[in-house]
């Protein structure tokens, strides 16, 4: 299962960065990459429902990590096609209409605070009912959807995961369009410094900071500090949520560069106390 879905995604992420060079009209972009996103988990569905899992942890990482990752982008680019369409003219309109898209993802936030939880601190003891086929428990307050899916290729809540990372990513989306709103002409250029380290160990630092919760009191999206991050430094960490997966599966020593970084700070301190 993980050598076809490696190989399925690399290829969707191939095919949407190559539109974000050849079509310059970002609503036609975004048209075919929904077409290229439901034709590639119609692919993901027809292996799924050939091939059986190896046991329950290898279903449970499916439908909690990596089928949510596409439907991720389904959910969207989908969503901003409809932002887009549907935006008004004018600054002060625009501004208004951006802010209620805003208020619509933290009504989503406040709503399914308990499973944001869940998952966010990374927790697995419902892993079982959440992300099991056919093992669903009605008292979690399942979606209607739910009843009406096939439930084949599908558990409880697979689509909930999806549903928060594309949120932040549509949060980081209108983020941005406000800001620049706000930015155009207002301020000078200051010159920005360039991250030299490697993509991974930026990743590292990231999720460490988040964890630790040093941003807004620990309330602070990963994709936020994410695309900060990127912006402030100059660097494009790609799909930066499938790295960590992979960071986390490292067999010899995940946290690589912040130890690192602990032995270089514990060993200039000590060097200037020789002084």
């Amino acid at each position: 299962m993980d050598k076809f879905y490696d190989e399925i995604l690399q290829k969707l992420e191939t095919e949407i960065n190559e539109l974000e060079i050849e079509v310059d009209c970002p609503l036609k972009r975004t048209e075919v990459v929904i077409h290229l996103v439901v034709e590639c988990l119609s692919e993901l569905k027809e292996y799924v429902l050939k091939t059986a899992f190896k046991n329950v942890n290898e279903e449970i990482r499916f439908f909690k990590y990596q089928k949510p990752t596409i439907v991720a982008k389904l959910i969207y680019y989908n969503t901003i096609y409809k932002i887009e369409t549907r935006k008004p003219y004018g600054e002060k309109p625009i501004r208004k209409y951006l802010n209620s898209e805003l208020r619509k993802l933290k009504m989503h936030f406040d709503n399914n605070l308990d499973f944001y939880k869940y998952y966010r601190t990374n927790n697995s003891y419902l892993d079982e009912k959440l992300f099991v086929r056919n093992k669903h428990d009605i008292k979690l307050c399942l979606d209607t959807y739910y009843f009406q899916s096939d439930r084949n290729f599908t558990t409880s809540h697979n689509y909930k995961v999806a549903e928060i990372i594309a949120n932040d990513l549509i949060q980081v989306y209108i983020e941005d369009q406000l800001y620049n709103k706000e930015k155009k002409g207002k301020t000078k250029a200051i010159k920005k410094l360039n991250w030299t380290g490697s993509k991974v160990a930026m990743i590292e630092l990231i999720y460490a900071l988040h964890y630790q919760g040093v941003f807004d009191n620990g309330n602070a999206d990963i994709r936020l500090i994410a695309k900060y991050f990127e912006d402030a430094f100059n660097v494009n960490l790609g799909n930066f949520y499938q790295t960590y997966l992979e960071l986390r599966t490292r067999k010899m020593n995940p946290t690589k560069f912040l130890d690192a970084l602990r032995e270089t700070l514990i060993k200039k301190m000590d060097e200037q106390d020789e002084k």
